[in-house]
């Protein structure tokens, strides 16, 4: 870790996961912004959410065993290269299709550096330099995490929302100059010659299928859409069973902890992305804020996930992940009944901190030890695979709860920009979310074994 070779590998895979993060925390900023210049609808606005997680949810398990087979460096690279292209797309386009569709192409990207990311320090250090690389690359991505709701609203108040994208290619550079001028090349020499593409493109068509019934419900071709979904659904089960070398193993599932664990992940982070976006859209459209002021709101939660999921980690550790995983998500429910307080006349000492700070209490609370539960559930050989099912799931959950709440509350067409309109659907929409959270916890009450745990490193 103290070599220039140690510090430069940590640089450039902060750099890269960095953007990505960044990437992810000022979209939702610029939403309404965007959405007026470009005349986009709120399905639209859903879909330049969405486009990202569905190739990034779908992908990201083959992201990581192509970097295995031909190099974590070489896919890391290639994956931030092709991130900063379709960020370059995001900048330049002219009308929300070409955004949704440079938006999926981010998505690829980001499937490809992220498994990276880590895979590089994995592969680079020494064992008993790993947890203090990793935490130097958890400082990293947490500074970009931060810096978000700062970068993103400064950007859409004073300049344009397109430099929200524009920003990641000087950030690209600098990570691809860093990785091949300092990352060693590794890889895993038993990995497969084999990929599970007819996985992969099943997994995408069914996360495809079903988010574009949820938003479109009411087009001509939504029902075969669902069917589509469906379909391919079973078909991903099918080629799973059957594959030698499967893209997902589906006998990790036989664990209980593991499949409750990742029920709950759904259901929470369904939840936390759904009461994001629409917390965010409520402050510019109904209490009139700006996109710099909406972007500030969400930085307790940030706060609380820099300085305190680590103590999260040590109280799972101590006491069992039962706890944790249970009066996390309750308590991150009950955030969701305070943040309904926000409207037209807010307070933001009254209205918006308490709420935003107890939701990044309990996010803390409950983060590290459901990274652990999921990590231990698994058998050492399947800790890879097992990860990278956990953030698939959280991908998922937050691109179906995006895609169906609007339309389950009744929102459509240009409501985001009619403040009596969009009120109602937010009041309903932050209801949903804490009847999801209390059911995650109740979930992790019923199912999670309250083993304990070994203390992790590290965790975002």
């Amino acid at each position: 870790m103290g070599t220039r070779t140690g510090r430069g590998v940590v640089l450039a895979a902060g750099l890269g996961s960095g953007m990505a993060f960044l990437d992810g925390s000022v979209v939702n900023v610029a939403l309404k912004r965007l959405g007026q210049d470009l005349g986009a609808s709120l399905a639209e606005l859903q879909w330049i959410t969405n486009g990202y997680l569905l190739s990034l949810a779908s992908l990201i398990l083959l992201g990581g065993s192509l970097g295995d087979r031909f190099g974590r460096r070489r896919m890391f690279v290639v994956g931030t290269a092709w991130f900063a292209l379709a960020s370059l797309l995001c900048g330049l386009a002219p009308n929300p299709e070409v955004l949704i569709l440079a938006r999926v192409l981010q998505g690829i990207g980001g499937a490809l550096l992220t498994p990276g990311s880590l895979a590089m320090i994995q592969g680079a250090f020494v064992s008993s330099d790993r947890p203090t690389a990793i935490g130097a690359w958890t400082g990293l991505t947490s500074v970009a995490i931060a810096l978000g709701p700062f970068i993103g609203g400064s950007l859409v108040d004073y300049a344009s929302w397109r430099w929200i994208f524009l920003i990641n290619l000087p950030l690209a550079v600098a990570a691809i100059w860093c990785a091949v001028r300092y990352v060693p090349e590794t890889r895993d020499p038993r990995a497969s010659t084999h990929f599970d593409l007819t996985g992969a493109v099943t997994a995408t068509v069914a996360l495809g299928g079903v988010t574009y019934a949820l938003i479109e419900w009411q087009g001509r071709l939504a029902p075969y859409a669902a069917g589509l979904a469906l379909l391919a659904a079973v078909l991903f089960v099918l080629a799973e069973r059957r594959e030698s070398e499967p893209m997902l193993r589906l006998e990790i599932f036989a664990d209980r902890t593991f499949s409750a664990a990742n029920l709950m992940t759904l259901l929470v982070y369904a939840a936390l992305g759904a009461a994001l976006w629409f917390a965010t859209l409520q402050l510019q459209t109904v209490s009139g804020w700006s996109a710099l002021e909406a972007g500030l709101a969400s930085f307790p939660i940030t706060l609380c996930m820099i300085f305190l999921s680590a103590r999260g980690g040590r109280i799972g550790a101590r006491i069992g992940p039962r706890i944790p995983m249970t009066v996390g998500p309750v308590v991150m429910g009950a955030s969701c009944l305070l943040l309904l307080s926000i409207g037209e006349d807010v307070n933001v000492f009254l209205d918006v901190l308490p709420g935003m700070t107890l939701f990044g209490l309990g996010l803390a609370l409950m983060v590290a030890p459901l990274t652990a539960t999921v990590l231990a559930a698994a058998p050492d050989e399947h800790a890879g695979i097992a990860s990278g099912v956990n953030n698939a799931v959280a991908r998922a959950g937050s691109l179906l709860a995006v895609a169906a709440l609007p339309v389950a509350v009744g929102l459509g067409g240009d409501d985001y920009a009619q403040p009596a309109v969009f009120d109602d659907g937010y009041r309903l929409a932050m209801l949903t979310c804490a009847v999801l959270l209390v059911v995650g916890g109740i979930v992790s009450w019923l199912t999670i074994r309250n083993r304990v745990l070994e203390e992790e490193g590290p965790i975002l």
